[in-house]
């Protein structure tokens, strides 16, 4: 498997000191955030080809300001143009992966109507997904949307499309569920893993291997269900001395990938 971080957990001024920072590290990429436009993505290329490493996937910026499955159709068709914008960053900057949050649920948005508005989102963007070759890898988060591994998988499966998958978020879930279930029932439809930590007695964030994740068994869960790609750290950087924090979390992702 492959080590990695997010970008705006690494220090730097520029893309080509975080990348430059991130392979000193013993990373093997980093997963792009904040980057929006054909010169930051291609400077991100430039900066992981310098490197020597690669870049993990794309993380869409819109979907929460601007969800997928908005009542207001204003709003849900904008937030197709996030992501379309993100789609085409990733084929930019040279990776096939971007994370997608596929609807919220709140107060002005029912379930059932989250559930069709999402889906209506991906169909649209579906063909240029497919034109491009990048994956939607749908993640896991609190958005009070696709609550089971079940659902999800059904959600994903509805689009009979390898351009529709899973982002498995192993911190996330431990809120409503357990990441080794989740994991055995999406199978080979994750296409990304978040590696973060929490604490199920305080419900927060906590961090890495400091929390609840029984990651010897999400490893052999992972493995079993044939993974064999990105780990992604997502995680607040130290507030002192920020560089330890990118070699720090790459020896633990070492340690996560090797227990």
């Amino acid at each position: 498997m492959k080590k990695s971080m997010t970008l705006g957990s690494v220090p730097g001024s520029s893309m080509q000191e975080k990348f430059a920072l991130a392979a000193e590290a013993g990373l093997d990429g980093l997963e792009l955030t904040g980057v929006e436009t054909r010169a930051a993505a291609e400077d991100a290329r430039a900066a992981a080809e310098a490197a020597g490493i690669e870049i993990a996937s794309v993380m869409a910026s819109t979907h929460w300001k601007l969800p997928l499955s908005s009542t207001d159709e204003a709003v849900r068709v904008e937030g197709v143009r996030g992501v379309e914008g993100a789609l085409r960053a990733a084929d930019w900057a040279g990776t096939d992966v971007v994370l997608v949050v596929p609807g919220v649920v709140d107060d002005n948005t029912q379930y059932h109507a989250a559930m069709e508005l999402a889906a209506k989102s991906i169909r649209e963007l579906l063909p240029i997904a497919e034109d491009l070759g990048v994956t939607m890898a749908l993640e896991n988060v609190w958005n009070k949307f696709l609550l089971s591994p079940i659902e999800m998988r059904d959600f994903i499966d509805q689009f009979e499309s390898d351009h529709v998958a899973a982002y498995f978020d192993v911190g996330n879930i431990l809120l409503y569920g357990y990441p080794v279930h989740w994991i055995e029932v999406l199978g080979e439809r994750i296409v990304r893993v978040h590696i973060k930590d929490f604490n199920t007695d305080t419900k927060q964030f906590v961090a890495l291997l400091t929390g609840s994740v029984d990651y010897p068994r999400v490893m052999n869960a992972l493995r079993g269900v044939g993974y064999d790609g990105w780990l992604t750290a997502e995680l607040s950087r130290y507030s002192q001395f920020p560089e330890q924090f990118v070699h720090d979390t790459a020896r633990h992702l070492q340690w996560i990938i090797d227990c």
